[in-house]
C-alpha cells in the first residue's frame, strides 16, 4: 500500500543535516513599529529579563569562587574587571553590535542564524552538515537553559528573605514552587496582557539597580579603577587556577545575551540596541560596581552580595521587585522555548505538536501545552533536588557558552560569505571571539561534577531524540516515495472506468509529482474520484516569512487535477484552507467550504531490513506516535476530513 506522507509532516527534508527550525502559526502580521523608543521600552520587558537578573548571583558566585585563595581586594577588583569586560566584549561588541547584524529577514536567534548561514554561497557539504548539527545542538542547549533560568532566578530572588532573617529560610523552596507552578499554570492565557506591564517594571528595576549601585560606589569611588583589565590579570597571576575556575561564574553575568538576538524579530535591532546601550548596560555596570564597593567595605557580605549595597529600608521592596523581575525573566525564557519549539516543528526537527495562539493581534503570542507541561515538571524537580540557587548555579553556564560558540561559528560564515568581509578580518575577529567562548566553555566544564552534567544530559537527550526523528523521517519519506505511483502515469489512465463525483477533493502529499497514498486508497475502496482534485504540498522555506505574492503556486494538470504548492517561512504556520482561498487569485476558483480533505493515517512497523538501528527504529516509532494529527496541524476543518489508514514498514 502506498502511504500518504501528509502524516509524517510536510516540511522540507533536513538540509543534509537539519536546517534550523520553526513554527506553526496562522499567518500573523508583525505589529507596526510606531516608534523606536516605544519598542525599546517593550524590549526591556521581554528581552532583558534574564540578563537583568544576573546581578542577583553573578558577582556573588565569582567572588566566592576566589575568596580564600585570593585576598579580598584582589578577588573583588579582579572579579569586577572580568564581569565588566564580559559585558562589553561578549554582550555589547559581539552580540549587540556584530551578531545582531546577521538577521534572517529581520529574525534572529540560533536557528534563524543557522538557516541564514546555510544559504551562504560556496559552502561544502561538510560545512552545511556542520551548520545543521549546530542548529540541533543549539536548540537542545536552549532547552536546558529554559529549565534552569526560571528555577535559578526565582529562587535567587526569594532567597533575599533569609538575608534579613534566617527564620525565613525554610520558606524559600515552598514559595519558589508556588510562584513557578503558578507561572506555568497561567501560560495558556497568554502573556500579552501581562507583557504590557513588563517594560515599566523593568525600567523601575534597572533604575533601582543603578541608583543603589551608584550610591554605594560613591562611598568607595576607587572601585571604578576595576575597569582596568590589569586587575583581572593580577588575579590570574596571584592564583591562576582559581581565577580560571572563577571564569565559570563570570559567564553568569552574560546569561541572556542570546535573548537579545533571538527576540530581534519582535522589536527590531535598533530598539534593542538603544535599550541596552542607554539603560540596561549602564544600570548593570553601576550595580556590579556598587556591589563591589560594598564587598570592599565588608568582605563577609559576599554570600549576599546583591543585597549588600541596598539600605535597610529598601530591603523588603527590593525582594518583592526582584521576585517580580524573576517572574518576568522566567516568562521571557518560557515564551522563547515555545517559539523555538514552534520553529523546530516547522523545519522537521521535532514531530508535529499543538500550538495555540493566545492573542489575535500580538505577533508571537503562543502556547505549546506539551512543552509547558514538560518544562513545569522539569523546573519543579530541579527546585526539589537542588533546593537552593547556589547549587543550581553549578549547572548554569554550560548551555550559555555552548550557544555562544555556535553563534560565533555561524556568524563568521555569514560575515565571510555574505557580508564579504576580508578573510583576515573574519579569521581574526571571529577567531578571537571563538577562542574566548571556548575558554569560558572550558571553565564551565569544570562544573560538570557539581551539577554541570545536568544541562549536558538534557541536551544529549534532546539531540538524540531530534536526530532520531530526522533520520527516521528521512527513511520514512524515502519509503513513501519508493512505493508511490508517478502522477503523470496515473493521469494517463485517470478517466478510464473511473466514476467521477461532483465536489472538490484535497489530498495532502509531500510531493506534487506522485499520487498521494490517500487518493489511491480512496479510489481502491470507494471506486470514485472527485470532479476536481487538488494535490496539496506545503513547503517550508529557509526564510522567516514568505511574501504573499510568492506563497502560492498553482498548476493545472487537466482532467480536473491541480497541484497546489503552499510556501511558508519557518516563522509561520501552515493554514491550508486559507491558502486554498488565496489560490483564487491564481486562477484556481474553489468552493473551499464544501471541499473534502483527505489525509493518511499511518501505522509504522519495523521492516525486516531497516536503515535504522533497532533502538532508533523503536524510538522513532514512539516519537511518531506522539505527533499531532495533520488535520489539526494544517488547520483543516475537522468535520470535512477523511483519514485513510495504511501500514508502513520502516
Amino acid at each position: 500500500m502506498t502511504p500518504s506522507s501528509s502524516d509524517i509532516g510536510l516540511s522540507p527534508e533536513p538540509l543534509a543535516a537539519p536546517a534550523p527550525a520553526i513554527d506553526d502559526v496562522p499567518e500573523q502580521r508583525k505589529p507596526k513599529r510606531t516608534g523606536q523608543w516605544g519598542l525599546a521600552l517593550g524590549a526591556l520587558g521581554v528581552v532583558f529579563g534574564d540578563i537583568g537578573t544576573s546581578p542577583l548571583y553573578a558577582l556573588k558566585a565569582t567572588v566566592l569562587a576566589t575568596q580564600g585563595s585570593v585576598p579580598n581586594h584582589i578577588a573583588v577588583m579582579g572579579s569586577l574587571s572580568l564581569i565588566f569586560w564580559a559585558l562589553i566584549l561578549v554582550v555589547t561588541v559581539k552580540y549587540v553590535l556584530i551578531i545582531m547584524r546577521a538577521d534572517n529577514d529581520g529574525e534572529g536567534g540560533t536557528l534563524a542564524l543557522a538557516a541564514l548561514a546555510h544559504r551562504s554561497p560556496g559552502l561544502s557539504r561538510r560545512t552545511k552538515s556542520a551548520i545543521g548539527i549546530s542548529a540541533i545542538v543549539g536548540l537542545a542547549l536552549f532547552y536546558g537553559d529554559g529549565l534552569l533560568t526560571p528555577a535559578i532566578t526565582v529562587m535567587s530572588a526569594i532567597e533575599g528573605l533569609k538575608v534579613e532573617n534566617h527564620a525565613f529560610e525554610p520558606l524559600v523552596v515552598p514559595l519558589s514552587l508556588i510562584i513557578l507552578v503558578g507561572l506555568f499554570v497561567v501560560q495558556n492565557r497568554g502573556s500579552n496582557k501581562l507583557g504590557k506591564l513588563f517594560g515599566p517594571v523593568m525600567v523601575v528595576w534597572f533604575v533601582a539597580l543603578a541608583g543603589f549601585g551608584l550610591a554605594s560606589l560613591l562611598r568607595n569611588p576607587v572601585i571604578l579603577t576595576a575597569i582596568n583589565p590589569l586587575y583581572a590579570l593580577d588575579m590570574f597571576i596571584y592564583a591562576p587556577w582559581v581565577s580560571f575556575v572563577a571564569l565559570g561564574a563570570v559567564v553568569l553575568a552574560v546569561t541572556g545575551c542570546e535573548a537579545l538576538y533571538a527576540d530581534m524579530g519582535h522589536f527590531g535591532r535598533k530598539p534593542i540596541q538603544y535599550a541596552w546601550l542607554f539603560l540596561a548596560l549602564p544600570a548593570l555596570v553601576l550595580n556590579y560596581f556598587g556591589q563591589g564597593a560594598a564587598l570592599l567595605r565588608d568582605p563577609s557580605a559576599a554570600a549576599h552580595a546583591f543585597f549588600a549595597p541596598i539600605p535597610q529600608w529598601a530591603h523588603w521592596p527590593m525582594v518583592g521587585l526582584a521576585t517580580l523581575v524573576a517572574i518576568i525573566a522566567s516568562q521571557a525564557v518560557i515564551t522563547g522555548v515555545f517559539s523555538m519549539t514552534q520553529q523546530a516543528v516547522q523545519l522537521g526537527l521535532l514531530p508535529r505538536m499543538e500550538v495555540r495562539h493566545t492573542s489575535a493581534t500580538d505577533y508571537g503570542q503562543i502556547y505549546v501545552p506539551r512543552v509547558n507541561l514538560l518544562l513545569a515538571i522539569g523546573v519543579v524537580l530541579l527546585v526539589l533536588i537542588f533546593r537552593n540557587s547556589d547549587s543550581l548555579l553549578a549547572a548554569y553556564g554550560l548551555a550559555v557558552t555552548g550557544v555562544m560558540v555556535i553563534d560565533t561559528f555561524n556568524a563568521g560564515l555569514v560575515a565571510g560569505k555574505q557580508w564579504r568581509w576580508a578573510p583576515w578580518l573574519v579569521v581574526g575577529l571571529f577567531g578571537a571571539m571563538g577562542m574566548s567562548d571556548l575558554v569560558l566553555a572550558a571553565a564551565n566544564a569544570l562544573k560538570i561534577p557539581q551539577g554541570g552534567w545536568l544541562p549536558l544530559l538534557l541536551a544529549s537527550i534532546v539531540v538524540v531524540m531530534m536526530d532520531t526523528w530526522r533520520r527516521g523521517r528521512r527513511v520514512h519519506l524515502e519509503k513513501v516515495r519508493s512505493e508511490s505511483l508517478p502522477l503523470s502515469l496515473f493521469l494517463e489512465r485517470a478517466d478510464k472506468s473511473t466514476t467521477r463525483v461532483s465536489g472538490l477533493g484535497v489530498f495532502m502529499c509531500s510531493r506534487t509529482d506522485i499520487v498521494p497514498g490517500a487518493l489511491l486508497h480512496n479510489l481502491k475502496h470507494n471506486k470514485v474520484l472527485h470532479e476536481r482534485v487538488v494535490i496539496c504540498n506545503v513547503v517550508v522555506e529557509d526564510v522567516p516569512l514568505v511574501a504573499p505574492e510568492k506563497r502560492i503556486e498553482v498548476e493545472k494538470l487537466g482532467k480536473g487535477f491541480y497541484t497546489l504548492k503552499i510556501h511558508h517561512g519557518f516563522y509561520e504556520m501552515p493554514d491550508v484552507p486559507r491558502a486554498l482561498e488565496d489560490a483564487r487569485r491564481f486562477g484556481l476558483a474553489l468552493d473551499v467550504d464544501t471541499a473534502t480533505f483527505f489525509i493518511g493515517r499511518e501505522t509504522l512497523v519495523p521492516a525486516e531490513k531497516s536503515e535504522l538501528s533497532a533502538w532508533r527504529n523503536r524510538l522513532y516509532r514512539v516519537i511518531a506516535g506522539t505527533a499531532l494529527s495533520p488535520a489539526r496541524f494544517y488547520n483543516l476543518p475537522t468535520n470535512r476530513v477523511v483519514e485513510l489508514g495504511t501500514q508502513v514498514s520502516i
